[in-house]
């Protein structure tokens, strides 16, 4: 959105209060009389204010905001005792399940340092986030059930923003990554709730097709490169994407940007080798050249060509960290991949390129019971990049029946027009 006659600063302001509404109203979708919880770095208290009153005008009934210093996380790291490492308080949970027993929504902001773990123990940093996913593994299926209304949304910061812009000086990077922030979002247009309807739209038909087809399995192959890989499909999985609703029955949007269709793998159907396309964030260190090959559903051989030792630990989480739990195909077109831009941020890469997680599936991807449907589970879910612009992916039936999906990276499906 940009308004004529004011000056770029003033128009700054304006795309940064469409974007807190947009988060309000389409992200967490706030109801009146609604609570909100919004966790938030510490460069963020301006476009967390914008929330705040934005979350106020939709008639919220309270809105609290927390700050974040991931410095502090890194500290513990670094100079902790082993027994603080593995410490995690009781009452954590317990406060995220009260809240969300009270009906708050959660809305993060997104906005770290792709660097701030670079270099730190990784067996210590292992330990920590186990300990962690297991201490809130009753609130992440909460989440994941959507018993509460969430949403993610983005923050640019100086740390992120040279990290994505190297060649700009500070100033001109954080500028240039809010340009990005805004253009993916859909914010810098003159409606951004509308576009947001058109959009859900749009990709909503494309869900809706998947799961008329009742695929046995996805083929992926790339021609420029070394990815062939069979995905096996859960039994009576459903894909999803773009929106979801909670169990009050508001409809939300969890990711903004957003700009795939996921579903969930058979834990013992996934064979061949996968490369990823794209570096990847694992708990603050950055992984580059993954190649991992899978046989029976399970990552039989894994390598990086940087931050190796920080993904198998990943991968030795427990069993089902080397297995799939989301297999998601996204358009090489997508808006985040328009901007040519590697964000080492996985709401940002995710949506630029077909992808996979690692861990736990999601139980809204079954029709029936998870377990019984070839799910799997984990204390993790991690994605990571594998689509590019020569990539084809095939639907598989159970009789050996092919259907076209994407050919060069991009929806190929007839009948279909996005």
């Amino acid at each position: 959105m940009t308004a004529p006659n004011v000056s770029a600063d003033q128009n700054f302001q304006l795309q940064l209060a469409g974007y807190a509404e947009l988060l309000v109203r389409v992200g967490v979708n706030l109801q009146p009389g609604g609570k909100l919880l919004v966790n938030a770095p510490l460069e963020a208290t301006e476009l967390a204010r914008l929330v705040a009153r934005s979350a106020y005008r939709a008639g919220a009934e309270s809105v609290v905001v927390r700050y974040i210093d991931e410095q502090l996380a890194r500290l513990r790291i670094d100079e902790a005792s082993d027994a603080a490492i593995a410490y995690v308080p009781d009452w954590l949970a317990d406060e995220s399940l009260k809240m969300i027993e009270d009906g708050y929504s959660f809305l993060t902001l997104d906005g770290s340092d792709p660097n701030v773990m670079a270099g730190a123990d990784p067996e210590r940093q292992a330990i920590n986030a186990k300990v962690r996913a297991q201490a809130m593994q009753v609130v992440s299926q909460k989440m994941m059930g959507f018993e509460a209304a969430w949403s993610i949304g983005a923050v640019s910061i100086p740390a992120w923003a040279t990290k994505v812009y190297p060649e700009l000086d500070e100033a001109q990077a954080e500028s240039a990554l809010w340009r990005d922030i805004f253009k993916v979002t859909r914010a810098d247009v003159p409606d951004p709730v509308a576009a947001w309807q058109a959009h859900i739209a749009r990709l909503g038909q494309v869900r809706d097709w998947l799961n008329t087809r009742h695929f046995h399995a996805l083929h992926f192959s790339d021609p420029k490169g070394e990815t062939d890989l069979t995905v096996g499909l859960a039994d009576g999985h459903v894909w999803a994407g773009v929106e979801d609703t909670t169990a009050a029955g508001v409809r939300i949007v969890p990711n903004l940007p957003t700009d795939e269709v996921f579903t969930a793998p058979h834990r013992d159907r996934v064979d061949g080798v996968a490369v990823a396309s794209k570096p990847l964030l694992v708990r603050g260190e950055i992984v580059e050249g993954i190649r991992v090959r899978f046989a029976g559903g399970k990552v039989v051989e894994a390598s990086a060509s940087q931050g190796e030792a920080t993904f198998l630990k990943l991968l030795d989480t427990d069993e089902g960290a080397r297995r799939l739990g989301e297999v998601a195909l996204v358009a090489a077109s997508a808006p985040v991949a328009q901007t040519g831009r590697l964000f080492y941020n996985t709401l940002f890469d995710e949506n630029a390129a077909s992808h996979l997680a690692l861990g736990r599936a999601y139980e809204f991807t079954f029709s029936a019971d998870k377990a019984a449907s070839g799910g799997n589970d984990s204390l993790i879910h991690v994605d990571w990049m594998i689509g590019t612009p020569s990539m084809s992916v095939d639907g598989l039936h159970a009789d050996g029946r092919r259907e076209v999906l994407m050919r060069g990276g991009e929806w190929a499906v007839k009948g279909l027009t996005l």
